[in-house]
């Protein structure tokens, strides 16, 4: 178990009671099984889920605004076969500025209400050669180039063990179950190990050169940190990457964000049916 100041501890209980009971008090009854954060250009994802009942962070207890074009900013209960899933239109980076906090809160809660299932997404450039523009890629492994950790420090969860095994952040069983549905309606994925740095600029080609040695296939400056605390809190973790640009040196482009989030609205019609074909089977 983590040692930490009781002070600690139940600050982060205090604000993560305040938060259910906001969102009980808004929504009612809240039972969902599946938490989905999308990033960069996922977050259109949501037009999968009918029906949903949406409330800006910046209402929510615990809550800060996204800060980063192509982050909505929404959080949604959503239903599929009658079972809820929690929706977090856009995520907090380190590069923002604000530390952890706002970063680690969203799997916090999620644990809070439940639940086992936590599902991450991105954009990420290519680093490997065979990778094209668009691919989506189910996450195998990470590198962590994040320049620290999120589990530092205090505890945020007395299940959290002081030093986490990470032979398989991202469930095998989920990943396995992904491919099989993937297969089975036709939509092409690839497969990889995914680094993430802290941003905000993009890599250098000696960087990208540097990384391919060490075996990374993507990179993307999130989804790490959501991993290890859900891995830690004994959820099933599972992540796809969606391929939004090829890394520096890789192509002769320059990079930016708005290349990054149209290539996320080319993808976005693959997306939609890969996360609606994998939900409907996992909920059935």
């Amino acid at each position: 178990m983590l040692n930490c100041t009781m002070d600690e501890t139940e600050k982060i209980k205090v604000t993560l009671t305040k938060t259910v009971t906001y969102l009980r008090n808004a929504w009612g009854k809240i039972n969902p099984e599946v938490v989905l954060i999308c990033g960069s250009g996922w977050g259109e994802i949501s037009e999968i889920f009918p029906n949903s009942l949406s409330i800006n962070y910046s209402e929510i207890p615990g809550f800060s605004s996204t800060t980063v074009e192509g982050h909505e900013g929404i959080l949604s209960l959503c239903e599929i076969n009658q079972k809820q899933i929690l929706l977090f239109q856009g995520r907090r980076h380190l590069y923002e500025g604000e530390g952890w906090d706002p970063i680690r809160f969203p799997v916090l809660l999620a644990h809070e209400l439940g639940i086992q299932n936590l599902l991450l997404t991105n954009a990420a450039g290519g680093i490997n050669p065979d990778f094209q523009v668009g691919d989506l890629m189910i996450v195998e492994d990470h590198i962590n180039f994040m320049d620290s950790n999120p589990l530092i420090g205090a505890s945020l969860n007395p299940k959290i063990p002081r030093f986490p095994d990470q032979t398989e952040v991202y469930d095998n069983t989920l990943r396995q179950r992904l491919q099989e549905i993937a297969k089975k309606n036709d939509l092409p994925f690839v497969k990889g190990t995914y680094l993430g740095l802290s941003g905000p600029a993009f890599e250098t080609p000696a960087e990208i050169n540097a990384f391919r040695v060490l075996g990374a296939d993507a990179v993307g400056m999130s989804t790490i940190p959501e991993a290890m605390i859900g891995n830690g809190l004994g959820m099933k973790v599972l992540a796809v990457s969606c391929i939004s640009n090829l890394a520096a040196g890789i192509s002769e482009e320059k990079l930016s964000h708005q290349d990054v989030k149209q290539a996320a609205q080319i993808a976005l019609p693959k997306m939609k049916a890969f996360f609606s074909a994998f939900l409907r089977d996992l909920l059935a």
